[in-house]
């Protein structure tokens, strides 16, 4: 068992990075105060850190089984210390050492810190990438007969990490605040322990090359409809960092999916394809949500007197205990009947908590939304581990990536614009004619936006900006509300594949192999 601990201490790392930095782009004393960010903006930072994930994570799905799982557990760990190299160069950029900067030196030192914060959390990215790259058909592998429980217990370290990250970073209070970089020297902690604990360790042949399953077949239970998925999400990311026009990002997609089809020459498992298609509303309600709601519940629970740190720390120890014991549960209502539970769930939670004031209201509401993503993400691993074992590596982990990349391209962008829509409709009907003096336009994958630039609301009257800045703080609680729309649709995918199951006999995993593939 010393494998699989070493492999849930790596998915601790993975988390525990995802909440320091959300963290660090959520709070307005941190990095949007030191890098001069406006909400989407700092989604779209905290967003570079998770689409690189997509690529890592298929990339090494492709090459795992030749290059083994220890070189990818090596390359990962690097990469934690060369973001934290460059995330402290950006420091220096606008700590020189001579004196605070002012006025274009400061606005010039901003625009090279955020260079090295963006290359910083690309290479963040690829590293939690491929952590999950070989944690999970490392535990599908360890765990063949009982895949989707163990999956759920390996990633009850998910939940963990941020619960852990979380804590810290309230203990340490103002230490954080004073120095954010604090958050990188204890995030080398558990990056250590992993990597210590898994370089001798000694890694199962996966299940798929064990019973003999080709290379192409593995290719083929994907096929082209999830290649196209896979590779329009990570060309359009790609494309918008390097400036790509949509002709190129397709033409490059096109050559990409002639490629894969004339070696595989399948479509894939209608079954896998519309799984991937579920992962985008998916990723939106958990990893998006997550990576903002302390922003977003600023200000409810301050005048409540609470960190709103507390809202996910709370709600990551729910799914830590209800990941850890998903067993029975799994048991009594299938995989699919656990999803679509989760969904309804979800969708009363999230609407409860954009309405909730006081602490009763507020973690009430937040434990319905904590119940129903503890089994989201695992209990999908499973399903399509159980369902597509042929697949090996690459389903397992294709499925994550999509999921990823759709929370870093489109999820944590988008419920920014939900935040900075609500915004900008509460402050026009509080303070006419104010907005248009506050706000700036500008522009992300899914278009263009509109949202409230701090240093035009600081140039405002005392008592008008004060007013501004409450206005629009509540009024970002209420977008909340609109992501109910993601696990609406989620809900009807997984009741139209109950109902398919049933159709053929009720959900039964699919086994290629023996306990020898152990």
């Amino acid at each position: 068992m010393g494998l699989f601990w070493g492999c849930f201490i790596a998915l601790i790392t993975t988390s525990f990075a995802f909440i320091t930095r959300a963290f660090l782009v959520n709070d307005p004393a941190l990095w949007p105060a030191e890098f001069g960010l406006d909400k989407v903006q700092a989604q779209v930072l905290f967003g570079a850190g998770v689409w690189p994930f997509a690529i890592s994570i298929i990339v090494f799905s492709l090459i795992i089984d030749r290059i083994g799982y220890r070189t990818a557990m090596i390359f990962s760990f690097v990469c934690y210390g060369i973001y934290a190299a460059l995330a402290l160069i950006a420091y220096g950029l606008i700590h020189p050492g001579d004196g605070a900067l002012t006025g274009e030196a400061l606005e010039a030192a901003r625009g090279k810190a955020w260079n090295y914060l963006y290359a910083g959390s690309i290479i963040l990215g690829l590293g939690n990438g491929t952590v999950e790259a070989f944690i999970n058909p490392v535990v599908a592998t360890m765990f063949s007969r009982h895949k989707t429980q163990w999956l759920n217990i390996l990633h009850a370290g998910w939940p963990g990490g941020l619960a852990l990250g979380g804590i810290i970073t309230v203990v340490l209070g103002a230490k954080v605040t004073d120095d954010w970089r604090v958050l990188l020297y204890v995030l080398a902690v558990p990056a250590v322990v992993y990597f210590v604990m898994l370089i001798r360790a000694r890694f199962p042949l996966n299940e798929r090359v064990a019973s003999g399953t080709s290379y192409r077949e593995m290719l083929a239970e994907f096929g082209i409809l999830g290649a196209a998925i896979a590779g329009f999400l990570v060309l359009k990311q790609i494309g918008e960092v390097f400036g790509w026009s949509n002709g190129v990002v397709f033409g490059l997609l096109a050559a990409l999916l002639a490629g894969y089809g004339f070696y595989c020459r399948s479509l894939g498992r209608w079954l896998i394809v519309l799984l991937c298609l579920v992962m985008i509303p998916l990723a939106t309600t958990e990893l998006g949500t997550d990576a903002a709601i302390t922003g977003i519940m600023e200000e409810p629970l301050k005048q409540a007197g609470h960190n709103p740190l507390w809202v996910l720390i709370y709600t990551s120890a729910i799914m830590i205990v209800l990941r850890f014991f998903a067993g029975p549960v799994i048991r009594a209502l299938t995989p699919l009947g656990l999803l679509a539970t989760c969904s309804l769930l979800a969708i009363i939670g999230l609407f409860f908590l954009s309405k909730a004031s006081g602490l009763v209201a507020i973690f009430g509401a937040a434990t319905l939304y904590g119940i129903a993503k503890s089994f989201f993400w695992p209990t999908t691993l499973g399903v399509v581990s159980e369902q597509s074992p042929r697949g090996g590596a690459l389903t397992l982990n294709a499925i994550g990536g999509i999921g990823m990349l759709t929370a870093g391209v489109i999820g944590g962008p988008l419920i920014g614009e939900f935040q900075e829509t609500t915004a900008r409709h509460a402050i026009e009907e509080k303070l006419p004619g104010v907005y248009q003096q506050v706000s700036n336009e500008n522009h992300y994958v899914l278009g263009s936006y509109t949202a409230v630039d701090a240093g035009k609301v600081a140039a405002l009257p005392e008592e008008t900006a004060e007013q501004v800045n409450v206005t629009a703080k509540a009024a970002r609680q209420h977008a909340l509300a609109k992501v109910t729309v993601f696990p609406g649709i989620m809900l009807v995918a997984y009741l139209g594949l109950i109902l398919w199951f049933r159709s053929r006999g009720g959900y039964k995993p699919v086994h290629i192999g023996g306990e020898s593939a152990h």
